[in-house]
C-alpha cells in the first residue's frame, strides 16, 4: 500500500500544478453545515450549568461527591493499580479512593461521538479524541478528557472552533511551509501539519512547518513523537495568548507556549521532553481548583507581578510565573525560551504574538528532522540507549528511588493506565454523564 504521506504529496503538487496555490485536495473545506437546532439547545442548556469554564457542569470539590460515589466505580476487566509513576505531584492526582477507573477505547469512542455531535466529521473527531486520551494514557491529564473535552465542546457551539476548516498552504518550499488553518481545532490541525513536516523531511533532511490563525492543539508531545516511528526526531512548539509574567513585569505578556521534543531510541523508551515555559502549565491550576488543593509557594503572581510567596488556594486573581518564578532562580530562561516559542510559531508565520496575541489564539511551529540525513539509524538508537541508560542508572540522591529521564515517566504511566484503566474525577463523570445526555450519546464509561 503506498505510504499515505506519499499520496499526499502527490495530491498537493496537483493541485499546485493546476493553480490551486497549494490548497490540500484532502483537505478540501467542505460545505458548512450549520448546528441542528436540537444541538443549539443542548449546547445552551449546557453552558447555562458553567459559572466558570473550570467548573462547568458539576461541583469541583472531591467531598461534594461522596454521597454520590461511596466507592470507586470500575470496570470489571480493570484490575486494581499498582502505585502510579510519578508524573505529576501527588497533589494534582485524582485520589485512588474517588477515582473513577475507565478504559482508554470507551473513553476515546464516548469523546469521538460528542466531537462528531458537536459537528466534526467522524475522521476528525477520532483523530481529536486520540490526541486527548493519548494525554491521558501519559499521564499528562492537564491536556487530556478532564479539561478539554468540556473547552472543545463549547468552542465548536459558539464558533471559535471551525469544524469544517479550509486548511491551506499559503507558503512553501521544498523543506518549509506555512499553514493557514482557519480556525480549525488544533488537535486535528496540528498531526496534519506534522504529517506535512514528515514527509518534507524525508525529501530534504528536515521538514518544518508553522502554522497560523491556530486553535489550541492539546499535549504537544501527541505531535512530536509522531515523528518517532518514521525514525526522525520531532519537535512542536505553540504560541499561546499572554498568560504569564516576564522576568521584572508587571503584566502578562507570553504565554504558556510549552515546547516539545521527540527522539527515537532501540531498546530504551524514547526521550520526549514536553513541558510549558510557564512554572506551571495553566490547565493545572483547573486540577488545582478541582481538587481542592494548595498551590506550592513561587508558583503564581499577585495582580502587580510579585510571586505569592506562601502556599495557599488559587486566588481570584492571579498571573503565571515563568519557570525558575525569579530571576535569581532562572527566570528569565524559560521567559526568553517563550519568547523563542513566539518568534517560531508567531512572528515567523505573520500572526501577532506576546502581548499583541489575542486570547484564544494559539499557533504552531512544527519540524521533523530525518536521522539518516545525519548518521546512521542505528548507530543513533545505539548511542541514545547508551546514554539514556546511563541517565537512568544514576546513583539516586537521598529521598528517591530512581532517576528518571523525560518521556520514561509517561511509557511506564501508559502500559499501567492500559491494564488498569484512566483515573479520572467524579466531577468529569458527571460532565460526561450530562454532556451524553443532552447531546444524544449513550454513556458507556
Amino acid at each position: 500500500m503506498p505510504n499515505k504521506l506519499v499520496i499526499l504529496n502527490v495530491a498537493r503538487r496537483a493541485a499546485i500544478s493546476a493553480g490551486g496555490g497549494g490548497t490540500l485536495p484532502v483537505l478540501r473545506k467542505r460545505e458548512a453545515q450549520p448546528p441542528s437546532s436540537n444541538f443549539i439547545a443542548a449546547f445552551d442548556r449546557l453552558r447555562s450549568q458553567a459559572t466558570h469554564p473550570i467548573a462547568q457542569f458539576g461541583p469541583s470539590r472531591a467531598s461534594d461527591h461522596h454521597r454520590q460515589y461511596t466507592r470507586p466505580r470500575k470496570h470489571p476487566s480493570i484490575k486494581q493499580p499498582h502505585k502510579a509513576v510519578a508524573i505529576m505531584l501527588e497533589q494534582f492526582h485524582v485520589p485512588e479512593d474517588i477515582a473513577y477507573r475507565v478504559q482508554h477505547d470507551a473513553l476515546k469512542d464516548t469523546c469521538t461521538e460528542l466531537l462528531e455531535k458537536a459537528g466534526l466529521p467522524e475522521a476528525d473527531a477520532r483523530l481529536a479524541a486520540d490526541v486527548l486520551v493519548a494525554s491521558d494514557l501519559r499521564g499528562v491529564e492537564t491536556h487530556g478528557v478532564s479539561n478539554l473535552m468540556r473547552n472543545y465542546i463549547t468552542g465548536l457551539g459558539n464558533g471559535h472552533l471551525n469544524p469544517h476548516p479550509n486548511m491551506r498552504i499559503v507558503r512553501e518550499t521544498p523543506a518549509c511551509a506555512t499553514i493557514d488553518s482557519d480556525a480549525g481545532m488544533g488537535v486535528v490541525i496540528a498531526p496534519k501539519a506534522m504529517e506535512i513536516a514528515i514527509e518534507k523531511g524525508k525529501a530534504t533532511g528536515a521538514g518544518l512547518v508553522t502554522i497560523a490563525n491556530g486553535r489550541h492543539l492539546g499535549m504537544a508531545g501527541y505531535h512530536a513523537m509522531m515523528a518517532l516511528e518514521h525514525d526522525m526526531i520531532g519537535q512542536c512548539m505553540t504560541a499561546c495568548g499572554p498568560s504569564f509574567v516576564p522576568t521584572f513585569a508587571a503584566e502578562a505578556a507570553i504565554g504558556t507556549n510549552p515546547i516539545a521534543i521527540a527522539a527515537p531510541a532501540g531498546e530504551e523508551p524514547p526521550f520526549v521532553f514536553d513541558a510549558a515555559m510557564s512554572i506551571l502549565a495553566a490547565n493545572k491550576i483547573t486540577l488545582a481548583k478541582r481538587l481542592g488543593v494548595d498551590l506550592e509557594p513561587g508558583w503564581i503572581a499577585n495582580p502587580d507581578g510579585t510571586p505569592i510567596t506562601e502556599a495557599g488556594p488559587v486566588p481570584d486573581e492571579y498571573m503565571l510565573l515563568p519557570a525558575g518564578s525569579t530571576r535569581e532562580l532562572g527566570s528569565h530562561k524559560s521567559y526568553s525560551l517563550g519568547v523563542v516559542v513566539d518568534i517560531l510559531g508567531g512572528l515567523l508565520n505573520g500572526s501577532p504574538a506576546g502581548p499583541m496575541a489575542p486570547r484564544g489564539n494559539n499557533n504552531h511551529f512544527v519540524a521533523a528532522y530525518d536521522i539518516e540525513a545525519f548518521i546512521d539509524v542505528q548507530d543513533f538508537k545505539k548511542g541514545m540507549d547508551e546514554y539514556l541508560r546511563a541517565l537512568r542508572d544514576l546513583k539516586p540522591a537521598p529521598g528517591h528511588d530512581r532517576v528518571f529521564y523525560a518521556g520514561l515517566p509517561e511509557h511506564e504511566e501508559t502500559a499501567e493506565r492500559k491494564e488498569h484503566g484512566i483515573p479520572l474525577h467524579p466531577e468529569v463523570i458527571d460532565w460526561f454523564r450530562s454532556a451524553c445526555s443532552e447531546l444524544g450519546v449513550e454513556f458507556r464509561l
